[in-house]
């Protein structure tokens, strides 16, 4: 185990980890918001631009696409140029690609903006829980990414309330105002973060990581004992590691457990969440009430990700992916039979709760399969190629639900969903490799 890792995992959980958790969360909470606001404004724009179920599903993928592309890219340049830019950089470009969608004249410009917002947030999810995985000790590296994550649930909650509160009131426009320009202020406050050490390490910037870690010595109270860290031998190659490695012998059960388990929580979570409002409103819920239905399961995402985050280093990363995937499965398919009010509340709650906690494993999971020097563009290419489950989803539901009319295509849309999820688990429980109480370091070493 390298110098700076080994001083990191002495330490506890301290003052600068958190605060980079919180710094980075904060960004992660407007992304969310921006997410959550597409539900309600398919809903609201729908009417107003009277769109097909089909172009709203557009309205859906847009931004999926964006994501997709910007996962892949700015998974490689986290890899090359450093997790702290990346985070930076992504943020600043949703935040104004966010605000500039709410200016759209036209459904066109407002499907390219969805994009450009896509790139944006696509570019910062991997690379912000990367940072978060490297800055961690083990025995807290799962709670910590989990307790990032769990930023997406208070977003989400921001976002029901706007559009439960503002939406109906000030018109579609407010919602994307609302998340854009306050997440460049977030983005300002993130110009202080530090670089992970893992990762100046390996890029021999030995001095600067050294620094970074002292500080967090400091904080703890630990003395470092351990060499001077320029003197050791770099165990892990500097090479950056190109997309073919992904796939090689080493890597090649790590990246297709990830890919699929990407690709189907992605496909059947944009199913369901972009399309909630309005498919309440076609099964007889006015759109008041839909965005209230909404706002009532989003707050059960906070104690989903809470006991994932409590879970996750007890009884590990595998167990929890496949104990909340196929609790999603169960309530998806609960929530497609739902007729009444508080069928469609209990089970819909059921569903926020699970799902959420299952991201919360997937993003703890992802970062900790690969090396410092792989770890940017594998977790990137995990999740951009899960955005073509995103990007696939609200356009397929939107078909399903079309063709099979509003009372049936609501049960249709659900029960593909139950099949999706409930893939993802048996491949985790089939496939997958428990991380849980393993170093960065000795995960590497693994024979998977």
């Amino acid at each position: 185990m390298s110098n700076i890792s080994k001083r990191l995992e002495r330490l506890p959980v301290t003052p600068m980890l958190w605060r980079v958790l919180f710094l980075t969360g904060i960004g992660w909470l407007f992304d969310a918001m921006d997410q959550g606001m597409v539900s309600g404004v398919m809903a609201a724009i729908g009417k107003v631009w009277k769109l097909s179920p089909s172009n709203l599903g557009l309205l859906g993928s847009a931004s999926a696409v964006g994501m997709a592309v910007g996962a892949a890219v700015a998974g490689m340049a986290a890899d090359r140029w450093g997790r702290r830019s990346v985070v930076t950089l992504t943020l600043v470009l949703y935040g104004a690609a966010s605000a500039l969608s709410g200016l759209a004249p036209n459904f066109e410009l407002l499907l390219f903006f969805r994009f450009l917002t896509g790139l944006g947030l696509g570019g910062e999810l991997p690379a912000a829980s990367t940072l978060i995985s490297e800055f961690s000790p083990t025995k807290a590296r799962g709670r910590m990414v989990v307790l990032l994550e769990s930023f997406w649930a208070w977003g989400w909650i921001v976002a029901a309330l706007i559009a439960y509160l503002l939406i109906p009131v000030y018109g579609w426009r407010i919602g994307f105002f609302l998340g854009g320009i306050p997440a460049l202020y977030a983005a300002y406050l993130r110009r202080n973060i530090p670089e992970s050490p893992r990762y100046l390490e390996q890029k021999g910037l030995y001095r600067e990581a050294d620094e970074i870690v002292c500080k967090m010595e400091q904080q703890a109270g630990v003395s470092n004992e351990m060499p001077d860290p320029a003197a050791r031998r770099i165990e892990e190659s500097g090479r950056n590691i190109d997309f073919s490695d992904l796939w090689s012998k080493t890597y090649f059960r790590r990246t297709m457990v990830l890919w699929i388990l990407w690709l189907g929580i992605n496909f059947g979570y944009y199913g369901f969440v972009l399309w909630t409002p309005t498919l309440l409103v076609g099964k007889g819920f006015s759109l008041v009430k839909g965005f209230q239905f909404t706002l009532f399961m989003s707050i059960a995402q906070l104690p989903g990700y809470y006991s994932s985050a409590y879970l996750i280093e007890r009884i590990g990363r595998k167990a929890v992916l496949v104990i909340y995937l196929s609790g999603t499965a169960v309530s998806a398919y609960l929530y497609g039979q739902a007729s009444s009010v508080n069928s469609v509340l209990i089970f819909g709650c059921l569903l926020y709760f699970f799902s959420l906690g299952a991201w919360g494993g997937v993003y703890a999971y992802t970062p900790e399969v690969y090396p410092t020097s792989a770890r940017g563009s594998g977790a990137g290419w995990a999740a951009a190629v899960g955005r073509l489950g995103a990007i696939a989803a609200p356009y397929i539901v939107g078909l399903v639900y079309e063709s099979n009319g509003k009372q049936a295509g609501f049960t249709y849309v659900f029960l593909m969903l139950t099949i999706v999820f409930g893939i993802v688990a048996l491949v985790v429980a089939l496939a997958g490799v428990e991380t849980k109480g393993l170093t960065l370091d000795e995960i590497n070493e693994l024979k998977l």
